[in-house]
Protein backbone atom coordinates (compact mmCIF):
# COMPACT_ATOMS: atom_id res chain seq x y z
CA UNK A 1 0.00 0.00 0.00
CA UNK A 2 1.32 3.43 -0.96
CA UNK A 3 1.24 5.76 2.03
CA UNK A 4 0.79 9.42 1.15
CA UNK A 5 0.16 11.91 3.92
CA UNK A 6 -1.22 15.43 3.80
CA UNK A 7 -0.69 18.18 6.36
CA UNK A 8 -3.28 20.94 6.24
CA UNK A 9 -2.64 24.35 7.80
CA UNK A 10 -5.30 27.04 7.99
CA UNK A 11 -3.54 30.32 7.30
CA UNK A 12 -5.04 33.78 6.94
CA UNK A 13 -7.28 33.71 3.87
CA UNK A 14 -6.39 30.24 2.56
CA UNK A 15 -5.66 26.61 3.38
CA UNK A 16 -2.13 25.30 2.86
CA UNK A 17 -1.83 21.60 2.00
CA UNK A 18 1.67 20.14 2.35
CA UNK A 19 2.24 16.71 0.78
CA UNK A 20 5.77 15.46 1.54
CA UNK A 21 7.06 13.20 -1.23
CA UNK A 22 10.62 12.11 -1.95
CA UNK A 23 9.76 10.23 -5.13
CA UNK A 24 9.81 13.19 -7.51
CA UNK A 25 12.70 15.50 -8.39
CA UNK A 26 10.35 18.42 -8.95
CA UNK A 27 8.14 20.47 -6.65
CA UNK A 28 4.52 20.92 -7.70
CA UNK A 29 2.61 23.98 -6.54
CA UNK A 30 -1.12 24.22 -7.25
CA UNK A 31 -3.34 27.10 -6.18
CA UNK A 32 -7.09 26.51 -6.50
CA UNK A 33 -9.81 29.16 -6.39
CA UNK A 34 -13.29 27.77 -5.72
CA UNK A 35 -16.67 29.51 -6.02
CA UNK A 36 -20.28 28.37 -6.55
CA UNK A 37 -21.33 27.95 -10.18
CA UNK A 38 -23.18 31.05 -11.35
CA UNK A 39 -24.63 31.98 -14.75
CA UNK A 40 -23.53 35.61 -14.29
CA UNK A 41 -19.87 34.75 -13.75
CA UNK A 42 -19.22 31.49 -15.63
CA UNK A 43 -18.08 33.16 -18.88
CA UNK A 44 -15.79 35.54 -17.02
CA UNK A 45 -14.22 32.63 -15.16
CA UNK A 46 -13.78 30.75 -18.44
CA UNK A 47 -12.02 33.78 -19.96
CA UNK A 48 -9.68 34.54 -17.06
CA UNK A 49 -7.19 31.63 -17.57
CA UNK A 50 -6.74 32.68 -21.21
CA UNK A 51 -5.93 36.28 -20.22
CA UNK A 52 -3.77 35.57 -17.17
CA UNK A 53 -1.46 33.18 -19.05
CA UNK A 54 -0.47 35.93 -21.47
CA UNK A 55 1.69 37.88 -19.01
CA UNK A 56 1.85 39.90 -15.82
CA UNK A 57 2.86 43.37 -14.67
CA UNK A 58 6.55 42.44 -14.53
CA UNK A 59 6.43 40.13 -17.55
CA UNK A 60 3.81 41.80 -19.78
CA UNK A 61 4.01 39.37 -22.71
CA UNK A 62 3.74 35.62 -23.06
CA UNK A 63 7.32 35.56 -24.36
CA UNK A 64 8.72 37.43 -21.34
CA UNK A 65 6.77 35.19 -18.97
CA UNK A 66 8.17 32.11 -20.73
CA UNK A 67 11.72 33.46 -20.38
CA UNK A 68 11.14 33.88 -16.64
CA UNK A 69 9.96 30.25 -16.46
CA UNK A 70 12.94 29.07 -18.50
CA UNK A 71 15.26 30.85 -16.08
CA UNK A 72 13.78 28.69 -13.32
CA UNK A 73 15.31 25.62 -14.96
CA UNK A 74 12.41 25.16 -17.33
CA UNK A 75 9.53 25.52 -14.87
CA UNK A 76 6.07 24.81 -16.30
CA UNK A 77 3.01 27.00 -15.69
CA UNK A 78 -0.60 26.29 -16.63
CA UNK A 79 -3.95 27.86 -15.72
CA UNK A 80 -7.34 26.29 -16.35
CA UNK A 81 -10.93 26.23 -15.17
CA UNK A 82 -13.43 23.44 -14.58
CA UNK A 83 -16.48 22.44 -12.60
CA UNK A 84 -16.79 19.88 -9.82
CA UNK A 85 -20.29 19.39 -8.52
CA UNK A 86 -21.89 22.81 -8.11
CA UNK A 87 -18.51 24.55 -7.88
CA UNK A 88 -16.28 26.25 -10.42
CA UNK A 89 -12.54 25.84 -9.89
CA UNK A 90 -9.71 27.91 -11.38
CA UNK A 91 -6.37 26.13 -10.97
CA UNK A 92 -2.89 27.67 -11.22
CA UNK A 93 -0.25 24.93 -11.60
CA UNK A 94 3.50 25.44 -11.40
CA UNK A 95 6.07 22.64 -11.59
CA UNK A 96 9.67 23.52 -10.82
CA UNK A 97 12.92 21.62 -10.36
CA UNK A 98 13.77 20.77 -6.75
CA UNK A 99 16.78 22.89 -5.77
CA UNK A 100 18.13 19.94 -3.72
CA UNK A 101 19.25 18.40 -7.00
CA UNK A 102 20.82 21.58 -8.40
CA UNK A 103 24.36 22.42 -7.20
CA UNK A 104 24.84 25.85 -5.63
CA UNK A 105 21.13 26.75 -5.81
CA UNK A 106 19.04 27.56 -2.75
CA UNK A 107 16.37 29.97 -3.96
CA UNK A 108 14.73 28.21 -6.93
CA UNK A 109 11.59 27.31 -5.00
CA UNK A 110 11.25 30.75 -3.43
CA UNK A 111 11.71 32.43 -6.82
CA UNK A 112 9.13 30.09 -8.34
CA UNK A 113 6.60 31.02 -5.65
CA UNK A 114 7.35 34.70 -6.24
CA UNK A 115 6.67 34.19 -9.93
CA UNK A 116 3.36 32.49 -9.18
CA UNK A 117 2.47 35.39 -6.90
CA UNK A 118 3.31 37.77 -9.75
CA UNK A 119 1.04 35.95 -12.22
CA UNK A 120 -1.92 35.70 -9.82
CA UNK A 121 -1.82 38.95 -7.88
CA UNK A 122 -0.06 41.31 -10.30
CA UNK A 123 -1.57 40.77 -13.75
CA UNK A 124 -0.93 42.94 -16.80
CA UNK A 125 -3.12 45.99 -15.99
CA UNK A 126 -3.60 49.39 -17.60
CA UNK A 127 -5.87 52.01 -15.97
CA UNK A 128 -7.66 49.51 -13.72
CA UNK A 129 -8.32 47.25 -16.69
CA UNK A 130 -6.73 44.19 -18.30
CA UNK A 131 -4.54 45.07 -21.28
CA UNK A 132 -7.05 45.78 -24.05
CA UNK A 133 -5.08 44.08 -26.85
CA UNK A 134 -4.54 40.89 -24.85
CA UNK A 135 -8.16 40.92 -23.66
CA UNK A 136 -9.66 41.22 -27.14
CA UNK A 137 -7.38 38.54 -28.56
CA UNK A 138 -8.14 36.06 -25.80
CA UNK A 139 -11.86 36.84 -25.93
CA UNK A 140 -11.78 35.78 -29.58
CA UNK A 141 -9.83 32.64 -28.64
CA UNK A 142 -12.56 31.68 -26.17
CA UNK A 143 -15.27 32.50 -28.72
CA UNK A 144 -13.71 30.07 -31.19
CA UNK A 145 -13.40 27.43 -28.47
CA UNK A 146 -17.11 27.74 -27.65
CA UNK A 147 -18.06 27.55 -31.34
CA UNK A 148 -15.86 24.49 -31.91
CA UNK A 149 -17.65 22.35 -29.31
CA UNK A 150 -20.28 21.35 -31.87
CA UNK A 151 -17.48 19.90 -34.04
CA UNK A 152 -16.39 17.54 -31.25
CA UNK A 153 -19.46 15.32 -31.38
CA UNK A 154 -18.68 13.36 -28.22
CA UNK A 155 -18.16 16.52 -26.18
CA UNK A 156 -21.23 18.12 -27.75
CA UNK A 157 -23.42 15.08 -27.03
CA UNK A 158 -22.28 15.05 -23.41
CA UNK A 159 -23.03 18.77 -23.08
CA UNK A 160 -26.51 18.27 -24.53
CA UNK A 161 -27.10 15.35 -22.16
CA UNK A 162 -26.27 17.52 -19.15
CA UNK A 163 -28.39 20.37 -20.60
CA UNK A 164 -31.45 18.14 -20.60
CA UNK A 165 -30.72 16.05 -17.54
CA UNK A 166 -29.85 18.99 -15.28
CA UNK A 167 -32.28 21.55 -16.71
CA UNK A 168 -32.82 24.27 -14.11
CA UNK A 169 -29.81 23.25 -12.01
CA UNK A 170 -26.52 25.15 -11.81
CA UNK A 171 -24.60 22.04 -12.89
CA UNK A 172 -26.14 22.59 -16.33
CA UNK A 173 -23.89 25.63 -16.85
CA UNK A 174 -21.35 25.29 -19.65
CA UNK A 175 -17.81 25.38 -18.28
CA UNK A 176 -16.53 27.17 -21.43
CA UNK A 177 -19.06 29.97 -20.94
CA UNK A 178 -21.53 31.45 -23.43
CA UNK A 179 -20.83 33.31 -26.63
CA UNK A 180 -23.73 35.72 -26.08
CA UNK A 181 -22.07 36.86 -22.83
CA UNK A 182 -18.68 37.59 -24.38
CA UNK A 183 -19.74 40.79 -26.17
CA UNK A 184 -21.06 42.22 -22.89
CA UNK A 185 -17.75 41.75 -21.05
CA UNK A 186 -15.17 44.55 -21.18
CA UNK A 187 -11.54 44.41 -20.09
CA UNK A 188 -12.46 46.61 -17.11
CA UNK A 189 -15.43 44.43 -16.15
CA UNK A 190 -13.25 41.34 -16.19
CA UNK A 191 -10.56 42.94 -14.04
CA UNK A 192 -13.12 44.16 -11.49
CA UNK A 193 -14.56 40.66 -11.27
CA UNK A 194 -11.07 39.21 -10.90
CA UNK A 195 -10.41 41.53 -7.96
CA UNK A 196 -13.53 40.25 -6.21
CA UNK A 197 -12.60 36.64 -7.02
CA UNK A 198 -9.20 37.10 -5.36
CA UNK A 199 -10.94 38.24 -2.18
CA UNK A 200 -14.03 36.02 -2.09
CA UNK A 201 -13.13 32.59 -3.52
CA UNK A 202 -12.09 29.76 -1.24
CA UNK A 203 -8.37 29.27 -1.84
CA UNK A 204 -6.39 26.07 -1.32
CA UNK A 205 -2.65 25.89 -1.99
CA UNK A 206 -1.06 22.47 -2.52
CA UNK A 207 2.69 21.89 -2.46
CA UNK A 208 4.00 18.41 -3.21
CA UNK A 209 7.65 17.44 -3.15
CA UNK A 210 10.73 16.81 -1.05
CA UNK A 211 10.83 20.16 0.76
CA UNK A 212 11.37 21.66 4.20
CA UNK A 213 7.81 22.29 5.48
CA UNK A 214 8.82 24.98 7.96
CA UNK A 215 10.79 26.98 5.40
CA UNK A 216 8.03 26.52 2.86
CA UNK A 217 5.31 27.84 5.16
CA UNK A 218 7.39 30.94 5.80
CA UNK A 219 7.85 31.56 2.05
CA UNK A 220 4.14 31.06 1.39
CA UNK A 221 3.15 33.46 4.16
CA UNK A 222 5.50 36.08 2.77
CA UNK A 223 4.14 35.79 -0.79
CA UNK A 224 0.45 35.01 -0.46
CA UNK A 225 -0.89 37.48 2.04
CA UNK A 226 -4.68 37.48 1.79
CA UNK A 227 -7.48 38.77 3.97
CA UNK A 228 -10.04 36.31 5.32
CA UNK A 229 -13.01 36.29 2.97
CA UNK A 230 -16.13 37.92 4.43
CA UNK A 231 -18.22 35.65 2.17
CA UNK A 232 -16.60 32.21 2.21
CA UNK A 233 -17.37 30.06 -0.83
CA UNK A 234 -20.13 27.58 -0.04
CA UNK A 235 -21.46 25.00 -2.48
CA UNK A 236 -25.06 25.57 -3.53
CA UNK A 237 -27.39 22.96 -2.07
CA UNK A 238 -30.28 22.81 -4.48
CA UNK A 239 -33.87 22.08 -3.53
CA UNK A 240 -34.22 18.71 -5.22
CA UNK A 241 -37.98 19.08 -5.44
CA UNK A 242 -37.46 22.01 -7.82
CA UNK A 243 -34.78 20.36 -9.93
CA UNK A 244 -35.29 18.37 -13.10
CA UNK A 245 -35.04 15.02 -11.29
CA UNK A 246 -37.79 12.67 -12.38
CA UNK A 247 -38.46 8.96 -12.70
CA UNK A 248 -39.82 9.59 -16.19
CA UNK A 249 -37.64 8.62 -19.12
CA UNK A 250 -36.71 11.64 -21.22
CA UNK A 251 -35.58 11.02 -24.80
CA UNK A 252 -33.94 13.80 -26.81
CA UNK A 253 -32.83 13.38 -30.44
CA UNK A 254 -30.63 15.98 -32.16
CA UNK A 255 -30.65 15.45 -35.91
CA UNK A 256 -27.33 16.20 -37.61
CA UNK A 257 -25.71 14.95 -40.79
CA UNK A 258 -23.12 12.58 -39.29
CA UNK A 259 -21.78 9.12 -40.10
CA UNK A 260 -21.34 8.15 -36.45
CA UNK A 261 -24.20 8.94 -34.06
CA UNK A 262 -23.70 9.44 -30.35
CA UNK A 263 -25.97 7.61 -27.91
CA UNK A 264 -25.47 9.03 -24.42
CA UNK A 265 -27.64 8.07 -21.44
CA UNK A 266 -27.65 9.64 -17.96
CA UNK A 267 -28.77 8.15 -14.65
CA UNK A 268 -29.21 9.73 -11.22
CA UNK A 269 -27.45 7.70 -8.53
CA UNK A 270 -27.88 10.30 -5.75
CA UNK A 271 -24.56 9.02 -4.40
CA UNK A 272 -21.67 11.46 -4.20
CA UNK A 273 -17.97 11.20 -3.37
CA UNK A 274 -18.50 11.78 0.35
CA UNK A 275 -21.20 9.11 0.74
CA UNK A 276 -20.59 5.74 2.36
CA UNK A 277 -21.84 3.92 -0.75
CA UNK A 278 -19.47 5.72 -3.15
CA UNK A 279 -16.84 2.92 -3.31
CA UNK A 280 -19.65 0.47 -4.16
CA UNK A 281 -20.79 2.86 -6.90
CA UNK A 282 -17.23 2.90 -8.28
CA UNK A 283 -17.33 -0.89 -8.56
CA UNK A 284 -20.82 -0.72 -10.13
CA UNK A 285 -19.57 1.71 -12.77
CA UNK A 286 -16.47 -0.38 -13.40
CA UNK A 287 -18.50 -3.54 -14.07
CA UNK A 288 -21.03 -1.66 -16.21
CA UNK A 289 -18.73 0.33 -18.49
CA UNK A 290 -15.57 1.56 -16.81
CA UNK A 291 -13.11 -0.97 -18.24
CA UNK A 292 -12.53 -3.21 -21.31
CA UNK A 293 -14.01 -6.19 -19.40
CA UNK A 294 -17.26 -4.29 -18.72
CA UNK A 295 -20.76 -5.40 -19.69
CA UNK A 296 -21.24 -2.49 -22.08
CA UNK A 297 -17.97 -3.07 -23.91
CA UNK A 298 -18.43 -6.82 -24.25
CA UNK A 299 -22.14 -6.93 -25.07
CA UNK A 300 -22.63 -3.78 -27.13
CA UNK A 301 -19.30 -3.57 -28.94
CA UNK A 302 -17.69 -7.02 -28.95
CA UNK A 303 -20.62 -9.44 -29.20
CA UNK A 304 -23.01 -7.37 -31.30
CA UNK A 305 -20.65 -4.96 -33.10
CA UNK A 306 -23.14 -2.13 -32.50
CA UNK A 307 -20.79 0.55 -31.21
CA UNK A 308 -17.43 2.04 -32.07
CA UNK A 309 -17.04 2.54 -28.32
CA UNK A 310 -19.23 1.88 -25.28
CA UNK A 311 -18.34 3.01 -21.77
CA UNK A 312 -19.58 4.74 -18.62
CA UNK A 313 -18.22 7.13 -16.04
CA UNK A 314 -19.25 8.92 -12.86
CA UNK A 315 -19.75 12.59 -12.10
CA UNK A 316 -18.54 11.99 -8.55
CA UNK A 317 -19.66 15.27 -7.00
CA UNK A 318 -23.06 15.39 -8.69
CA UNK A 319 -24.24 11.81 -8.27
CA UNK A 320 -24.57 11.08 -11.99
CA UNK A 321 -23.75 7.92 -13.94
CA UNK A 322 -23.21 8.68 -17.64
CA UNK A 323 -23.17 6.07 -20.39
CA UNK A 324 -21.50 6.83 -23.74
CA UNK A 325 -21.49 5.08 -27.12
CA UNK A 326 -20.77 5.86 -30.76
CA UNK A 327 -23.10 3.98 -33.10
CA UNK A 328 -24.34 3.85 -36.68
CA UNK A 329 -27.55 5.97 -36.82
CA UNK A 330 -29.62 2.99 -38.04
CA UNK A 331 -28.58 0.89 -35.01
CA UNK A 332 -30.06 3.28 -32.44
CA UNK A 333 -33.00 1.15 -31.24
CA UNK A 334 -31.04 -2.09 -31.10
CA UNK A 335 -28.02 -0.52 -29.36
CA UNK A 336 -30.19 1.27 -26.83
CA UNK A 337 -32.08 -1.95 -26.04
CA UNK A 338 -28.86 -3.88 -25.36
CA UNK A 339 -27.44 -1.02 -23.28
CA UNK A 340 -30.58 -0.91 -21.15
CA UNK A 341 -30.38 -4.69 -20.73
CA UNK A 342 -26.95 -4.26 -19.14
CA UNK A 343 -28.37 -1.75 -16.64
CA UNK A 344 -31.21 -4.18 -15.84
CA UNK A 345 -28.68 -6.99 -15.33
CA UNK A 346 -26.77 -4.78 -12.87
CA UNK A 347 -29.98 -3.91 -11.01
CA UNK A 348 -30.81 -7.62 -10.76
CA UNK A 349 -27.40 -8.44 -9.35
CA UNK A 350 -26.33 -10.50 -12.37
CA UNK A 351 -22.65 -10.07 -11.53
CA UNK A 352 -20.14 -12.90 -11.42
CA UNK A 353 -17.45 -13.25 -8.78
CA UNK A 354 -14.89 -12.95 -11.56
CA UNK A 355 -16.38 -9.62 -12.73
CA UNK A 356 -16.38 -8.35 -9.16
CA UNK A 357 -12.81 -9.32 -8.30
CA UNK A 358 -11.37 -8.20 -11.67
CA UNK A 359 -13.08 -4.82 -11.45
CA UNK A 360 -11.94 -4.18 -7.88
CA UNK A 361 -8.38 -4.98 -8.91
CA UNK A 362 -8.63 -2.66 -11.93
CA UNK A 363 -9.99 0.21 -9.77
CA UNK A 364 -7.17 -0.18 -7.23
CA UNK A 365 -4.59 -0.27 -10.05
CA UNK A 366 -6.15 2.84 -11.57
CA UNK A 367 -5.96 4.66 -8.23
CA UNK A 368 -2.34 3.55 -7.72
CA UNK A 369 -1.48 4.76 -11.23
CA UNK A 370 -3.01 8.15 -10.40
CA UNK A 371 -0.78 8.28 -7.32
CA UNK A 372 2.27 7.85 -9.57
CA UNK A 373 1.80 11.42 -10.84
CA UNK A 374 2.14 14.60 -8.75
CA UNK A 375 -0.92 16.26 -10.27
CA UNK A 376 -2.93 13.07 -9.77
CA UNK A 377 -2.05 13.02 -6.06
CA UNK A 378 -3.06 16.66 -5.64
CA UNK A 379 -6.35 16.18 -7.49
CA UNK A 380 -7.22 13.16 -5.34
CA UNK A 381 -6.66 15.14 -2.15
CA UNK A 382 -8.66 18.07 -3.54
CA UNK A 383 -11.64 15.77 -4.03
CA UNK A 384 -12.01 15.79 -0.25
CA UNK A 385 -12.13 19.60 -0.20
CA UNK A 386 -14.92 19.62 -2.80
CA UNK A 387 -16.81 16.92 -0.91
CA UNK A 388 -16.11 18.51 2.49
CA UNK A 389 -15.14 15.08 3.75
CA UNK A 390 -11.96 13.46 5.01
CA UNK A 391 -11.26 10.65 2.56
CA UNK A 392 -7.59 10.15 1.73
CA UNK A 393 -6.38 8.26 -1.35
CA UNK A 394 -5.27 5.41 0.93
CA UNK A 395 -8.73 5.18 2.51
CA UNK A 396 -10.37 5.15 -0.92
CA UNK A 397 -8.11 2.27 -2.02
CA UNK A 398 -8.86 0.28 1.14
CA UNK A 399 -12.63 0.64 0.63
CA UNK A 400 -12.54 -0.91 -2.84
Amino acid sequence: MVSIQEEVKQLTGFNLHLIPNEKFKTVNIVMKFKAPLNRETITKRALLPHVLQQGSEKYPSRKELQVALDNLYGAGLSIDGGKKGNNHIISFRLEVANEKFIPNESEVLENAIRLLNEVIFHPNIENDSFNETVFEREKETLRQKIKSIIDDKMKYANMRLIDEMCDGEVYQLHVSGYEEDLDKITAKDLYQYYQSLLQEDQVDIYILGDVDSGKLESIINANFERQDSPNPSVEIEEDQSKSSQSDELKEVIDNQNVQQAKLHIGYRTNIRYQDEQYPALQVFNGILGGFPNSKLFINVREKNSLAYYASSRLESHKGLLLVFSGIAPNDYEKARKIMEEQITAMKNGEITEEELSETKELIVNQLLETLDHPQGIIEMFYQSVIANAELSPNQLIRKN
